[in-house]
């Protein structure tokens, strides 16, 4: 359903959160927030909002320095208004409206949340804490109503730790970092394996993840890290608090070395295998004990048994299959598996139809496969959605975002497998980490590194589908800017809100007071605050001379009135390059000077807006001379692939490449529009490098001068920085001689710009 169109032209764009709105009607002007303003909840629901209203009042001040109080009272002019009512519905939304969908109506007077359910206002806390965030002073939500729902049920995220521990604080983390955007499942794959390889099974990884206080299975538990009731209990209550259900999975009858370690007879091969015996009917009872014993710690509606890639004893399978999901079913629970029976059977002919199946791979059960057979299903498949980190297979380094925002959605499965959008057995999608490397030295922030890139799209693409209406490159910074939400203690973003040209990211900083870094850290719900006073400083080492030509500074509420920028060579004789004065508010403040090489850059106060509080930043991004490269029209001698094209290279997104054919002496070049002064260019090599290649520049695209040749680079990655004398151009281009391997040429940047460093005095 399309957005609703005003009449208006000049009603409010539809605010930017991920995911997007379902639906928005743009009024005109804002709502702002006061110096006494609330959060007031509907009469009667303090009780069950009341949890709510004081985690909503702690988030607001995390992400706008400003502190609101939670009453019960009439809505007065200035407040945040939280509702719940059961009648509310919408045609569009239909059964997702009345399960999680919410409606955002801001006047300038108020804001309202109202929902049929709590989890739906919760959602909608996240929206009116997202527009806060993206808001230049943080202070300001604009005049409309949303109306928002998810497009599918399930839309989650599988994380495997039966291979590799991940502590309680980091799965607590993960969940507050779903709700932030809007994924409802979490689905914890708690026991498995190492491949055996070479290795005899006794040095094969096997973990699992629960520990009990039962004699009956005293040393199942894994040694190196498992949870036990009070690590559970403490799950589901943050899942509960941020929209998610935990999905808990013990999988057999592969998969199951843990278990076999525990009771060698009930493998088969005397136990020399990571598959039960079942024919053995000891196997199948010890197996329902432990859903016996843990399954009353679950609070979700669904438990997952596994089932998947057994394949040596098919008739028994089906029995264990049909047996394990009727017991499931006696717990009270509803059986999940994973889709296994192409493989395993020639239909599902005597198979339990009661099962929510996971579609993981076209050939062991694909979704036409299960649509024909009657199953629900959730698409879980591996060559779209599977990462093993640091694996030369399954998106080893993360999915591939921008196919997934350009191509995606929950219905799509490769090998012209996809069902038709909003398929009633489509219960919704799930992406998944698999961690087989259970002998690499990579560590659950490693993980999160992999993962946070794509979180964003795939909820996108689960909640309302192609609703953004923005290029992939737009997107992801916005997502960026959000980062991982309030209130993570283990967790942070990898993803830090880098501007373009941004060199002060992550460096050394110092000041008069306060925590100096979060100024740095390009998380915009981190700031420093210099504490009481009008004299105040806060200073950044750049780590190297660096031609720079503006600061960014992103004022709290405790902004500066009167400062000034300074910048040195040395950390000691320093040079007035900016001065502002009477600034009177929280927001964004850009100062552009000359352009002039400095390691040290310091922002120097000398009369805060309020003396009482001093200075608080939430950002200063220090910008070196533009990069006259970015966005510009980027072309090349070829591309790999469509998708590796070269303008990939100049848009400013780190993450995407081009890459050439697989010859010598191809070239990528930049239209800079008109002639400019070019002194420096900056090449981002991915593992296919440029052994031997030129830069050269031209007027016309047709005539080309030599500005720096380049011979006798190593292989693999690499950043090259090339300085040169000053040359003016309209065209450059990076002309390939030699690669450094049998691919082709592979770029993650190239930055062009006008200016180079002075080398630094050291």
């Amino acid at each position: 359903m399309a957005d609703p169109v005003s009449t208006n032209t000049d009603s409010n764009a539809k605010p930017a959160v991920v995911p997007a709105l379902q639906e928005w009607t743009g009024g005109t002007g804002s709502f702002e927030l006061r110096r006494d303003s609330r959060i007031v909840l509907a009469k009667k629901q303090g009780d069950e909002l009341g949890d709510q209203g004081a985690r909503l009042s702690a988030e607001i001040e995390q992400v706008t320095g400003r502190k609101l109080d939670v009453s019960p009272r009439t809505p007065q002019d200035g407040d945040i208004v939280l509702s719940i009512d059961p009648a509310l519905a919408d045609g569009a939304g239909g059964a997702r409206f009345t399960e999680e969908g919410y409606t955002l109506t801001v006047t300038d007077r108020n804001v309202t949340i109202a929902a049929p359910t709590a989890k739906g206002v919760y959602y909608g806390t996240r929206s009116l804490l997202q527009i806060l965030l993206l808001d230049d002073g943080r202070d300001s939500v604009p005049v409309g109503t949303a109306v928002d729902w998810p497009n599918y049920k399930v839309r989650g995220f599988m994380l495997d730790v039966g291979r590799r521990f991940f502590t309680a604080d980091y799965l607590r983390d993960y969940l507050r970092l779903m709700g932030w955007f809007k994924l409802n499942q979490l689905q914890l794959h708690l026991n498995d394996n190492g491949f055996k390889g070479d290795k005899p099974w006794s040095e094969v990884q096997a973990g699992f993840r629960l520990k009990t206080g039962n004699p009956a299975l005293a040393g199942l538990a894994s040694a190196d890290g498992a949870y036990d009731r009070a690590d559970w209990d403490s799950f589901e209550d943050t899942a509960a608090a941020n929209g998610v259900t935990i999905i808990p999975e013990i999988d057999a009858p592969a998969h199951s070395l843990a278990f076999i370690r525990f009771r060698p007879s009930l493998g088969l091969d005397n136990g020399e295998s990571d598959h039960l015996d079942l024919s053995k009917p000891e196997t199948t009872a010890f197996m329902k004990s432990v859903f016996d014993e843990f399954v009353p710690w679950f609070r979700s509606p669904d438990v997952h048994f596994g089932a998947d890639e057994y394949t040596v004893d098919k008739p028994r399978y089906k029995v264990y299959f049909n047996e394990m999901a009727a017991h499931i079913r006696a717990l009270g629970k509803q059986p999940r598996a994973w889709g296994s029976l192409s493989v395993m059977a020639a239909g599902a002919d005597g198979y339990d139809r009661d099962v929510t199946m996971n579609s993981w791979n076209n050939s062991w059960y694909g979704p036409q496969a299960l649509k024909r057979d009657g199953y629900s299903f959730i698409n879980t498949n591996d060559a779209l959605l599977y990462i093993v980190p640091f694996a030369g297979y399954y998106h080893g380094r993360g999915l591939d975002g921008k196919y997934l925002y350009d191509q995606w959605e929950p219905h799509v499965f490769p090998g012209g497998q996809s069902v038709a959008p909003g398929d009633p057995q489509l219960l919704g999608a799930m992406s998944a980490v698999w961690n087989d490397l259970t002998e690499a030295t990579y560590t659950e922030l490693d993980v999160h590194g992999l993962v946070e890139p794509t979180f964003g799209v795939l909820a996108q693409k689960m909640w309302s589908g192609t609703k953004s209406g923005v290029p992939y490159s737009a997107f992801l910074d916005t997502v960026r800017k959000l980062g991982v939400g309030p209130g993570l203690a283990k967790v942070a973003t990898t993803l830090a809100a880098s501007a373009s040209g941004e060199v002060s990211l992550g460096k050394q900083a110092t000041a008069s007071g306060g925590e100096a870094a979060a100024a740095f850290d390009g998380v915009r719900t981190t700031r420093w605050a210099s504490g009481p006073g009008d004299e105040a400083w806060l200073r950044v080492d750049l780590g190297k001379p660096v031609a720079i030509s503006k600061v960014e500074l992103d004022w709290a509420p405790s902004y500066g009135r009167d400062y000034q920028i300074q910048v040195s060579r040395d950390g000691e004789h320093w040079a007035t390059v900016a001065t502002r004065t009477g600034r009177e508010s929280a927001g964004t403040d850009t100062l552009t000077f000359e352009p002039v090489t400095a390691r040290q850059v310091r922002l120097v106060g000398t009369q805060a807006g309020t003396k009482r509080d001093g200075y608080a930043l939430w950002s200063m991004r220090v910008l070196e001379v533009p990069d006259l490269a970015l966005h510009r029209p980027t072309t090349a001698s070829s591309s790999e692939v469509a998708s590796l094209g070269p303008e990939n290279a100049t848009d400013g997104d780190a993450k995407t490449r081009w890459a050439s054919a697989y010859r010598d002496g191809e070239w990528i070049q930049v239209d800079l529009g008109s002639p400019q002064t070019v002194q420096r260019v900056l090449l981002d090599w991915e593992t296919a490098s440029g052994r031997d290649y030129d830069i050269q520049v031209s007027d016309d695209a047709t005539h080309w001068t030599t500005a720096a040749s380049v011979r006798g680079k190593p292989a693999g990655a690499r950043v090259d920085e090339l300085a040169f004398d000053p040359i003016k151009a309209r065209y450059v281009r990076m002309q390939g001689v030699k690669r450094a391997s049998s691919f082709g040429y592979s770029l993650w940047r190239f930055e062009i710009r006008s200016m180079s460093p002075e080398p630094d005095p050291a």
